[in-house]
């Protein structure tokens, strides 16, 4: 006489935790693509713009340039960043402050104020005079910017973050970097549960896996 096996069924708090987190784990999934809707289309249309050069979407020779000259009170006291602050404060700017790699002038302090569409290059002289020159670009332009805003530059300790909204768009990024890794690991986990999808899903797993590991370890040896 053979035996039957019974299948194997989950106890009940196992199978009440699977459904708790089935549950959240497709609001989760769900909620934060609603969060990141428009971060990623922002980075999607920026990496089109970035990939093409479209007639409408020309940004640096509209740009606008203007140039200017105040008289201001330069203390010349403290560090470079808090002259350059005080220089900000008596200009009215504001944005991330970038140091020129060389300064071509030892007698004048020169830095620029960087936010996208908006460069403002600041030199002052040993009299007090701070020669300004203002580049602004349009918004497509500023669109092309925000994909590489960091407000650092590699292997550039001189320049840190030093303005509050560069530091909260990092923050932005960041959030949608790691929210994009809980969604995928969510969607992995949907399709797994899902025994009629398998077989689909699998093919476009692994089909996505070659694709990137082409670019990522095929190219040195093509």
């Amino acid at each position: 006489m053979q035996l039957r096996s019974e299948p194997h069924v989950l106890p009940d708090s196992s199978r009440a935790a699977s459904a708790v987190f089935t549950i959240w784990n497709r609001k989760l999934h769900y909620y934060l693509g609603l969060y990141f809707l428009f971060f990623l289309w922002l980075f999607a249309f920026t990496g089109l713009l970035l990939n093409h050069s479209w007639k409408f979407a020309e940004f640096w020779p509209n740009r606008k340039v203007t140039t200017s000259e105040r008289v201001i009170n330069d203390s010349r006291s403290g560090s470079d960043l808090e002259r350059a602050r005080d220089v900000m404060r008596q200009l009215n700017v504001a944005g991330e402050v970038e140091w020129t790699a060389v300064r071509p002038n030892s007698t004048q302090f020169e830095f620029r104020v960087a936010k996208p569409g908006y460069n403002l290059n600041i030199a002052v002289d040993g009299t007090g005079r701070a020669k300004m020159e203002e580049t602004r670009i349009n918004a497509w332009g500023v669109m092309r910017v925000l994909h590489t805003f960091t407000g650092v530059r590699a292997n550039d300790a001189r320049n840190q973050r030093d303005w509050a909204p560069t530091t909260l768009w990092v923050l932005s990024m960041d959030a949608v970097s790691v929210g994009m890794v809980v969604m995928v690991f969510g969607g992995l986990y949907m399709w797994f549960v899902l025994p009629a999808k398998r077989i689909g899903g699998l093919v476009a797993l692994l089909l996505g896996t070659a694709v990137c590991c082409v670019f990522v370890f095929g190219l040195r040896w093509i």
